[in-house]
């Protein structure tokens, strides 16, 4: 018989809940509220973003990363715009149109960069590729933080970015599906969350709630305030407009108030470069980089491969025929890890 199927690394959307998160979900659920986010936790919530960014900012919780990523680009661009971005940014492979279908056909502009971030050459060779009126105008840079290939913007990566962008009268949208996992990744050199967006010129971030450990809700928290004009009609006109907005919000209030987004980040990324030293220490196996978040990219021959996933243990291609991609969520063990390491070593030694 086959072992049960092991998603453990298969991403960080496979983790369940977290207690923290969990238990507002059920505090929440006591009692009658006024719906639609005019209840008095979501207020609460939104003032733990101001807290946490250290700026009054606008917030508005959506339920799930593609929406979120998509309305912020809606409040900067109109159909006759472009929208510049990595090309393995999520918001070009992994949402099936999202942003051009939300912003009424906004066209995104996909450009290479080393370890997956954007960089401003390429960006400055797509903008003098036009011809005038008949050229989409270009409105929006789009950074994803931690990267796809789980790399993360220092603050002056992303202020040179950003820098460039406004002098050409563009705007910064961040892609934040793992934005607590780049925070707990420069936390150790003093950069905060902060660091990390406004003051490095990002005018809206993607906040990622659900792969931190809440459950199907994100946040898109707009620094330049002149983006949030209408954009709760945005909210609701695309069906994001939650009746019983308490529940987001509890989560995200119990998240922030009690550090539990960074702890979930730190473990993960800790998990990480467990996992790293431990594949790299295995003869014949290589890894791409060095892991920066909560992802680690390794080189795997097929038979390893395939001696893996009988064990049961699955996991994805991500680059290429041979470059595979291991997530480590809120809730991945020390023992997981061992495990995975231990059955690793034993397939490479039986392919030889």
């Amino acid at each position: 018989m086959p072992p049960a199927a092991d998603y453990t690394f298969a991403s960080d959307n496979t983790a369940g809940i977290c207690p923290e998160a969990l238990a507002a979900l059920q505090a929440a659920n006591a009692g009658r509220v006024v719906s639609y986010g005019d209840d008095p936790l979501t207020a609460q919530a939104k003032r733990r973003f101001a807290e946490v960014f250290e700026a009054e900012c606008d917030v508005f919780l959506v339920f799930n990363g593609t929406a979120a990523n998509s309305l912020a680009l809606a409040s900067i661009c109109r159909s006759h715009h472009s929208i510049f971005c990595h090309e393995q940014a999520h918001v070009d492979v992994d949402e099936c149109g999202a942003p051009g279908f939300f912003t009424g056909g906004a066209t995104l502009i996909a450009l290479p960069g080393d370890l997956d971030k954007l960089e401003i050459a390429p960006i400055e060779r797509a903008l003098q590729r036009g011809h005038g009126v008949h050229s989409p105008l270009a409105a929006a840079v789009s950074l994803t933080q931690s990267t796809e290939l789980g790399t993360v913007y220092t603050p002056a990566e992303t202020r040179a970015l950003a820098d460039f962008a406004h002098a050409r009268g563009m705007k910064v949208q961040m892609d934040g599906a793992r934005f607590a996992n780049a925070v707990a990744a420069l936390e150790p050199k003093g950069c905060s969350p902060a660091d990390l967006t406004w003051r490095s010129g990002v005018d809206v971030l993607c906040f990622g709630g659900t792969k931190n450990g809440m459950n199907s809700t994100e946040a898109v928290v707009i620094f330049d305030r002149s983006l949030a004009t209408d954009f709760d009609r945005r909210v609701k006109q695309t069906g994001q407009l939650a009746s019983k907005m308490r529940f987001a919000a509890a989560q995200w209030e119990a998240m922030l108030g009690s550090g539990a987004w960074l702890r979930n980040a730190r473990a993960a990324n800790a998990r990480a470069r467990q996992l790293a030293d431990g594949l790299k220490a295995i003869p014949g196996l290589r890894l791409l980089h060095e892991p920066e978040a909560n992802g680690v990219f390794v080189t795997l021959p097929p038979a390893v491969f395939a001696g893996l996933e009988a064990r049961g243990w699955h996991f994805y291609k991500f680059l290429g025929d041979d470059v595979y991609r291991l997530m480590c969520a809120w809730d991945t063990t020390a023992a997981e890890v061992d495990a995975f390491v231990a059955d690793a070593r034993r397939v490479v030694a039986a392919t030889k």
